[in-house]
């Protein structure tokens, strides 16, 4: 295969040499080939139909260790660009793990750690951080809960994306010194997704892992000695923050003989972190777009996902109009509202769209609806109310 290398003449690696053309002529003839770094470009014509296209081509560069995307024209960092009257195969080395250190990732997580500990001791703790600066410290229960619940979250979808050879970053943190101390956390994912299987396994990997980090946070903080500063308060002449229960919550006060904190409303900051992990589940079930309820709805119903994830916006749109006008819940529509839109966009991108889109099995799609219903438990439309003193 003839290569006119427009930036590099390193060789190929033996365990990443790329297909020859011949090797798949029959669906994209190529007259030129050329290089740009570390990626390989095929210039011609595609003689396939578009579905096979992509499935077969896909398949092909994968097992040679590359992913693909075909485009209109190409344009070098240096150097003349192809026209885009051309079709160019773009093949691009893939990368499952993690390539040196993610230092991102690393100062994220740090200051999360600093925004969660400062909201911890500020807004649970009531510790005096202008007199007593050292003693944020004694927030840690706190940070480690929430940190807990979003990092198991994350590292569920990291673990099942390696487990299908996808490629996906580490956990990237979001740091802000609210009540919670962090937005959350999200992991970036590069490359087609090979199967509905792989699909639905990375997106219900990180709500069943988070429930489960969730519960156990939850348990743990039934279990300890309340504080005398249980809600998010900061002085007496400032408005009280009340976080009401979702029922999975309360099912699990009940199990555990701890239902009188919840009636009495004295609980210790720890449990507040099994409150968050239920709420991230719930938002992150939405079966819209690239939330993980998208990506398992579309696993288990295909295209008619679309469909069904136009109606969430206005189900959020709808719940946020009767917290408004129909009952005393104010302090929540701005929730369901900003969510609303947030769906709203995310259903006019769609899902992901997986290269083979078999239908799932049985045990998949029974464990697909279980998800959908422990999500429903996290639920409560009136998440926050806020009590001005």
């Amino acid at each position: 295969m003839g290569v006119s290398d427009e930036t590099d003449q390193t060789p190929f690696p033996a365990s990443r040499k790329p297909p020859e053309p011949a090797a798949f002529g029959s669906l994209f003839q190529v007259y030129e080939t050329r290089r740009d770094g570390e990626r390989l470009l095929y210039i011609g014509e595609p003689v396939a139909s578009g579905e096979r296209l992509e499935t077969e081509l896909w398949s092909l560069f994968r097992s040679h260790g590359y992913e693909i995307r075909i485009q209109r024209g190409y344009q070098f960092d240096s150097g003349l660009p192809i026209s885009r009257g051309e079709y160019v195969l773009v093949a691009e080395p893939r990368s499952v793990g993690t390539d040196g250190i993610p230092r991102t990732n690393l100062i994220l997580f740090f200051l999360t750690v600093l925004s969660t500990l400062f909201a911890g001791a500020v807004f649970w703790y009531q510790i005096p951080l202008t007199e007593q600066p050292w003693r944020i410290v004694e927030a840690w229960p706190f940070t480690l809960a929430i940190l807990g619940v979003l990092g198991v979250h994350e590292l569920g979808h990291y673990v099942l994306s390696r487990y299908h050879n996808v490629q996906a970053s580490l956990p990237y943190f979001i740091p802000v010194p609210t009540y919670i101390g962090s937005l959350g956390a999200v992991i970036k994912m590069e490359g087609r997704i090979p199967d509905r299987k792989a699909l639905f396994d990375i997106g219900v990997a990180g709500p069943l892992a988070g429930l489960v980090a969730t519960v156990i946070v939850t348990v743990i903080g039934l279990q300890l000695e309340p504080l005398a500063a249980q809600q998010a308060v900061g002085a007496e002449d400032e408005a009280i923050v009340i976080f009401n229960h979702p029922p999975m919550l309360e099912l699990i006060a009940e199990a555990t003989g701890s239902s009188d904190q919840l009636e009495d409303g004295v609980v210790h900051p720890v449990v507040f972190g099994g409150w968050v992990g239920m709420l991230v589940t719930l938002l992150n079930m939405l079966p819209v777009g690239q939330l993980d309820g998208g990506h398992i709805l579309r696993a288990m119903v295909g295209e008619k996902q679309r469909g069904i994830a136009s109606l969430v916006p206005l189900a959020l749109f709808g719940l946020a109009a009767y917290l408004f006008f129909g009952v005393d819940g104010a302090d929540s529509v701005v929730i369901w509202a900003m969510w609303g839109l947030f769906a709203l966009g995310l259903a006019y991108a769609g899902p992901v769209k997986p290269v083979n889109d078999q239908p799932l099995d049985t045990p998949r799609m029974v464990l697909g609806v279980l998800t959908f219903v422990l999500a429903a438990l996290c639920f409560t439309p009136i998440p926050i109310e806020i009590i001005e003193p």
